[in-house]
């Protein structure tokens, strides 16, 4: 009823009176069922799946066949999952705890994940989770053709049940009433009940290990009974064979909106119910109040007897009134109808809000807002306003994660060795074993993001920090993550990918210079042509009037320097580099050898460091030798001296440009810093401001109501005049 799925027709306080009811709580089971379905099921499957200990190319290789598969499971072979999911959805905010059951159907030949309300799961009165309750009921409605198929295959005792009882809780008959639906005398139903219970059962009791007696300890069974004549139809073990402790096997998993006080969560009935049935009671007030303001009813003068005074007056009902005669001006009377309450509108609006900010369906719109507002408010007001969201994103999170992990074990347990099927444009294979503890099962949602307008301003926020310092950050990467965020398909189509550098020639690497395109040494090269080609090029006037190509010449020749020291030092010390890797793996063997030995391969290493130091000395004192001559015809050129020392005022100039612009950017980030901090304490104020506006209109509204005006309150005072 608080959902307004049922319209009342009510005859109080007058026929035909309102029976509207406030869409607050609907709202707010609507918009969490929306935004919940759209994160936790993307199009391309809920399901990914990490590497558990050090990633090998195998376990990697693993993690992407399960993966795939069990998405492919998902949303093509299990057609009953998004239904199913989509309605636990939308229970789940309602009735605060909703179930699924995750089981391998004989009669589908596959996995099947049903939804499961909470009033069809039953649980003892002291337990607190589904793990520590020692009985766990499962009422299930199966058709009567149903049932017998069960009993052909052998999956229950073939006995006669009779007809099946007609019974229905208070629960399902307002289901029913809500859904308009009208149940039929000929459903031919069962109920089963499935109990999930710990039995010492006579001749299968639980042996001691030390004496092989029975050891009186309750081992998990699934018993099976139909309600109606409490025949029971299977007793099975629920636990791994081989097991020696005997651990219950789990195949429900439970959704909570919000923790409760014991087993069951609370939901929005729980915690605004009240909220909504105050909203729906001042909205039929208002509306009521309109009509009759709208349509005014009141008396008519005939006689003095008043007709049908036993029945309330309608709204434009002007009712016979027995009086005496008189002008026809007097022989009305209005009834008088006040207009609808300001005072009732304002404390619903305060209601409504005070439920939708609970609810957390107050959205904000980023397009109404300042578009020159820093992104870090945008941010902090998104994430003012979805604090209850987050955690309760949390919580299905964590119970999707134990859903996938039993659905995994039902995999692991009824696939075959290998398991190949088709997907679009090939065919793909699955393996029995791939379903082990190295890889780990996950929603592919993140949990600490719940919709696409807080990934955008993220990802948003993210490029802007990227692109104000590009020297470090990784700017490719930055515009991907934001690309992904907006829910761009073909990124690659649209985003060109880096080319990572490869070995070239120094005819290449001279035309990357030019063209300011990176370029780097590699182990393996001719170092030495490559130094003496760079200082050959580094002669001409094409390379000494672009001090960007002298740049990134010497330091790519300082690179080839540096791998040079390198390669020498590794022919040098090839036996001692050898010992060193064998000292370490020695130091991880014997802990207790590992402070001298780490002391020995210190010593090692400051060795090899200290040739390596020497070398690129005596090597860079080579090659400014070399430097000096090829460039020394140069230094008399009268010409060569102006041009270099324009080239010196212009790198001066373009340092002191970058300086300034160092210092405005600093300063602009500042300035942002501090809009960002007045908006939010603005932000702040407003609705301190806001809250106090309210409550003193309501205030002077509701004095304004109680307390008498002034002129009676002024006492009577006779004037007497005198003569």
């Amino acid at each position: 009823d608080l959902l307004g799925f049922k319209y009342d027709n009510r005859t109080e306080p007058f026929q035909g009176a309102s029976g509207a009811t406030h869409p607050v709580l609907a709202e707010a089971v609507t918009q969490f069922q929306a935004l919940a379905y759209k994160e936790l099921l993307p199009a391309d499957g809920p399901v990914r799946t990490q590497v558990m200990g050090l990633p090998t190319p195998e376990k990697t290789q693993q993690a992407t066949r399960v993966k795939d598969f069990m998405n492919y499971e998902i949303m093509e072979k299990m057609k009953e999952y998004e239904p199913e999911f989509d309605q636990m959805l939308f229970n789940l905010p309602l009735a605060g705890s909703a179930f699924k059951k995750v089981y391998y159907d004989d009669m589908e030949q596959r996995a099947v994940s049903k939804f499961v309300p909470a009033d069809d799961l039953i649980v003892p009165y002291t337990a607190t989770s589904l793990d520590d309750a020692e009985a766990i009921i499962h009422r299930v409605k199966i058709s009567e053709n149903d049932l017998r198929k069960q009993q052909v295959a052998g999956f229950y005792r073939d006995i006669d049940l009779g007809k099946p009882t007609a019974g229905e809780s208070d629960i399902e008959k307002k289901e029913r009433e809500l859904e308009g639906t009208t149940k039929s005398k000929e459903e031919d139903v069962y109920t089963i009940l499935e109990c999930h219970v710990d039995l010492d059962l006579e001749g299968f009791e639980d042996p001691d290990p030390e004496t092989g007696e029975p050891s009186g300890i309750k081992i998990p069974y699934i018993v099976t009974l139909e309600e109606g004549s409490r025949e029971i139809l299977s007793i099975k073990r629920n636990y791994e064979v081989g097991d020696p402790l005997k651990k219950k096997i789990q195949y429900f998993v439970h959704f909570k909106f919000l923790p409760g006080l014991g087993f069951y969560g609370f939901g929005l009935i729980h915690m605004i119910g009240g909220l909504s049935r105050t909203a729906t009671s001042a909205l039929r007030q208002l509306l009521d109040a309109g009509t009759l303001s709208n349509l005014p009813a009141g008396f008519k003068q005939r006689g003095i007897r008043i007709r049908d005074d036993a029945q309330s007056i309608q709204p434009g009902e002007f009712r016979d009134v027995d009086a005496p005669g008189g002008n026809l001006r007097d022989s009305f009377m209005m009834l008088p109808f006040k207009e609808p309450s300001q005072t009732l509108l304002s404390l619903m609006g305060v209601v409504v809000n005070a439920g939708q900010r609970f609810a957390s369906i107050a959205d904000l719109q980023v397009g109404d807002g300042n578009q020159q507002a820093a992104v870090g408010t945008t941010v902090a007001l998104l994430e003012r306003g979805s604090r209850t969201m987050s955690a309760i994103h949390k919580r299905i999170y964590s119970a999707l994660k134990n859903e996938f992990r039993i659905m995994a074990r039902v995999f692991k347990l009824y696939l075959p060795q290998e398991y190949p099927y088709d997907v679009v444009g090939g065919q793909r294979m699955i393996k029995q074993q791939d379903f082990d503890d190295r890889v780990d099962i996950l929603p592919v949602a993140d949990p600490n993001i719940f919709s696409q307008t807080q990934r955008i301003s993220l990802a948003q926020t993210e490029l802007q920090l990227a692109q104000s310092n590009p020297q470090i950050h990784n700017l490719y990467q930055a515009y991907r993550n934001m690309y992904e965020a907006l829910g761009v398909k073909n990124i690659d189509s649209v985003l060109i990918k880096p080319m990572q550098p490869t070995p070239k020639d120094p005819a290449l690497e001279h035309i990357d210079a030019l063209g300011s395109k990176p370029f780097q040494a590699f182990p393996g090269q001719d170092h030495r042509s490559h130094i003496t080609a760079h200082l050959n090029f580094m002669a001409t006037n094409m390379a000494r009037n672009n001090p960007m190509v002298m740049a990134s010449l010497e330091k790519n020749i300082f690179e080839h320097i540096s791998l040079m020291a390198q390669e020498q030092v590794e022919l040098e010390f090839k036996d001692e580099m050898q010992q060193l890797q064998m000292m370490q793996m020695q130091a991880q063997q014997n802990p207790q050898m590992a402070q001298q030995i780490q002391m020995q391969v210190m010593q090692m290493t400051q060795k090899i460091e200290a040739r390596k130091a020497q070398l690129v000395a005596d090597m860079m004192e080579e090659f400014m030798k070399e430097e000096q001559k090829i460039t020394s015809q140069f230094d008399n050129d009268p010409i060569a001296k102006l041009r270099s020392r324009e080239l010196d005022l212009r790198a001066q100039e373009n340092a002191r440009k970058e300086k300034e612009a160092n210092e405005r950017m600093d300063l602009d980030k500042m300035k942002a810093m501090m809009n960002q901090s007045n908006q939010e304490e603005k932000l702040e104020q407003n609705e301190e401001l806001a809250k106090l506006r309210a409550d003193t209109s309501i205030e002077k509204t509701i004095l304004g109501k109680t307390l008498p005006s002034s002129d009676s309150m002024m006492p009577n005072v006779a004037i007497m005049r005198k003569g």
